[in-house]
C-alpha cells in the first residue's frame, strides 16, 4: 500500500489572515536549482520578482531558514514564501457571525465578498476577515459561495473536523435554501423541478446546459410577487432548493426558465467588468438557510440569514445603484 507523504507544519506565521504559499518541488523535473523552477512555475509573475523575493530571504524551507537562490534542485522539496498581497478596495457591508462554537462557525456574507482567497481577492476575503476578527487563524471553509451571491457560509474552527463537515456537503446531507428576485411571469407553472446536466469549462465565465444525463437538480417556487408600474409582469421572489451542486446551477436553471436573477453579469448574457469598488446592483440572490444534523455533535442545526434582497427592498433605489442602508441585503 503507498504510503501516505507528510507535509511538514507551515513556518510561516498567516499574514493578515492568509495562509503562506506552499510549493512542493515535483518528483521528476530537468530544473537545476531551486530558483529555475520557481521562475518557470511563477511565470506570471516574472524573473525578476522570484529573484526579488529571494533576495530578501522570502523564500523558506521547513526550518523557516531562507532557502539560496542557487540551492539544488531536490524532488519532493517544500518551500514557503508570502505573496505580495494585490491592492482590493474593502467590501465596505458587514460580515455577521451568525453562530459559534468550539467547531464551527456560521457566517452571513455580504454580497461582493469572495468565499476564500482565489485570484485578485485575497484578504478582502469572508476567511480572511473571519480569521483577523475572531483570531481563530485555524478556520477553514467547509464550502464556498459566489463572490457575489450573499447569505450563509459554513467554517470550521478545528482543522481535524474539517473534513467531516465537508463530507456533509458532498454527500448532499445539507439542506440549502436561497432566495431570488427576478422577473415574473404568470404563464410558468411553479412550483417545479428543474433538471439538466451542467457543464463548466475552465477559463470560460459561464457555465451552460448540454445534452446529457441531468446533473444538476434544482426546486423552484414562487414566494409573492408584485407589478411594477407601466412595466408588463412585474417582479417575484423565489424560493430556489438545490439539491447538486454544480457551478451557478440556479443561475442557470433561473435563465432557462426565462427569469433571469436581477443584477446578474453573467446571465442572460455577459456584461462589461464594473470597475473596481463598484458596489452598486448586487446580484439578487441569498443563500437564505441551512439545515444539517453536525457530524460531530450530534446536533440539529438550522441557520437563517436575516438579510432582505435590495431589489425587493425597494426596486427603484436598487436600479439606481442608491440603496446602501441595512435593507440593501448587504
Amino acid at each position: 500500500m503507498r504510503r501516505k507523504s507528510h507535509t511538514p507544519p507551515s513556518p510561516l506565521p498567516q499574514r493578515h489572515g492568509v495562509d503562506p504559499v506552499r510549493v512542493r518541488l515535483p518528483a521528476a523535473g530537468t530544473w537545476r536549482t531551486v530558483r529555475e523552477h520557481l521562475v518557470e512555475r511563477l511565470s506570471g509573475a516574472g524573473a525578476g520578482v522570484v529573484d526579488g523575493m529571494f533576495d530578501a530571504g522570502r523564500i523558506v524551507g521547513a526550518d523557516g531558514r531562507p532557502v539560496a537562490a542557487d540551492a539544488p534542485y531536490v524532488p519532493g522539496l517544500f518551500v514557503w514564501f508570502h505573496r505580495d498581497l494585490p491592492d482590493e478596495v474593502p467590501v465596505p457591508f458587514a460580515l455577521e457571525v451568525v453562530h459559534r462554537d468550539e467547531h464551527i462557525v456560521v457566517a452571513d456574507k455580504p454580497h461582493f465578498l469572495a468565499t476564500t482567497p482565489r485570484g485578485s481577492h485575497v484578504a478582502e476575503t469572508a476567511l480572511a476577515r473571519l480569521r483577523r476578527e475572531l483570531d481563530l487563524p485555524a478556520l477553514t471553509a467547509a464550502h464556498r459561495l459566489d463572490r457575489l451571491t450573499a447569505g450563509l457560509v459554513l467554517f470550521t474552527v478545528r482543522p481535524e473536523e474539517r473534513g467531516a463537515y465537508q463530507t456533509l456537503f458532498r454527500d448532499r446531507r445539507v439542506r440549502k435554501e436561497y432566495e431570488a428576485v427576478a422577473p415574473y411571469d404568470p404563464a410558468l407553472p411553479l412550483p417545479r423541478t428543474v433538471r439538466s446536466r451542467i457543464a463548466k469549462e475552465r477559463g470560460v465565465l459561464t457555465a451552460r446546459e448540454v445534452p446529457g444525463e441531468p446533473n444538476a437538480v434544482s426546486r423552484v417556487e414562487l414566494v409573492e410577487h408584485r407589478d411594477r408600474p407601466g412595466e408588463p409582469g412585474g417582479l417575484a421572489r423565489y424560493r430556489l432548493t438545490p439539491a447538486t451542486g454544480q457551478t451557478h446551477q440556479l443561475r442557470v436553471h433561473m435563465v432557462a426558465l426565462g427569469l433571469p436573477i436581477l443584477g446578474d453579469p453573467l446571465y442572460p448574457e455577459v456584461t462589461a467588468p464594473v470597475p473596481a469598488g463598484d458596489f452598486r446592483r448586487p446580484l439578487q440572490l441569498l443563500a437564505r438557510s441551512l439545515e444539517f444534523t453536525d457530524p460531530v455533535t450530534g446536533e440539529e442545526h438550522r441557520f437563517r440569514s436575516g438579510r432582505v434582497l435590495a431589489a425587493w427592498a425597494c426596486h427603484a433605489r436598487w436600479a439606481a445603484g442608491t440603496d446602501d442602508g441595512p435593507s440593501a441585503g448587504q
